[in-house]
């Protein structure tokens, strides 16, 4: 059999290019007429990608040195508290290195954890007004960390109490009982029961007592509430 002749209209269509072809056609001739803008944006990502990775790799030296910092600290803290349980003179050992911390490393991981590991050697050594300080800082880091916030939040109630501020004192244990989690809540409302007698608020003391004794689960607290509720 004759070999047959490619027809007109299949020339046609084989020489028709593919929408991919199109477009790629289209994109070489639209580069070669912008060269230079191409030339300048590919640098311009270039630069960005190199800036990033540098910001990454400083944040990333940042939180490893402020490790050390904290770690050297504090076990420089154990080693002064080891000799003699003298909780003073191990925070005047460590005071300087934990500021050196603060002011370098104000912003990382380890320095925000800091703020609660110093703030409790300043309240160990009875240097209220830096504990709290140190708490208060601490308490803006936290966010929604129930379990964080509430230790914090006690931990300066208590601080203003060893201070004789029982209304200040009283409004720190009053975030944490009309908060939503319940996580040192009973203990919040044990203290602000005592506040409350100290004030001579008999009423809200008992409501107190009340909200300890009717709480579900157990409570180291339960039992006094109890015997305070029924005497």
């Amino acid at each position: 059999m004759a070999n047959q002749g490619v027809s007109n209209e299949r020339k046609k269509e084989l020489a028709q290019m593919d929408p991919f072809q199109v477009g790629s056609t289209k994109f070489v001739q639209w580069a070669s007429a912008h060269k230079k803008l191409l030339m300048i944006s590919a640098g311009a990502l270039v630069g960005v990608v190199v800036v990033f990775s540098a910001i990454m790799f400083s944040f990333k030296q940042s939180e490893i040195k402020a490790s050390e910092l904290a770690a050297n600290a504090y076990e420089k803290y154990e080693e002064q508290y080891s000799q003699d349980q003298d909780a003073q003179k191990g925070y005047d050992a460590v005071k300087d290195d934990f500021q050196t911390l603060f002011d370098e490393y104000p912003n990382t991981s380890a320095g925000r954890m800091a703020l609660i590991d110093f703030g409790k050697i300043c309240f160990d050594a009875k240097v209220y007004d830096q504990a709290f300080d140190l708490y208060s800082q601490a308490l803006s880091t936290v966010g929604n960390k129930a379990g964080v916030k509430n230790f914090l939040l006690c931990t300066m109630g208590t601080i203003c109490e060893l201070k004789n501020e029982l209304e200040q004192g009283k409004s720190y244990y009053l975030r944490v009982e009309k908060g939503a989690s319940n996580l040192l809540k009973d203990d919040a409302r044990f203290a602000l029961a005592l506040i409350y007698e100290k004030l001579n608020d008999t009423d809200a003391g008992h409501q107190m007592y009340k909200k300890i004794a009717e709480s579900p689960g157990s409570s180291i607290y339960k039992a006094i509430a109890q015997a305070r509720i029924h005497k």
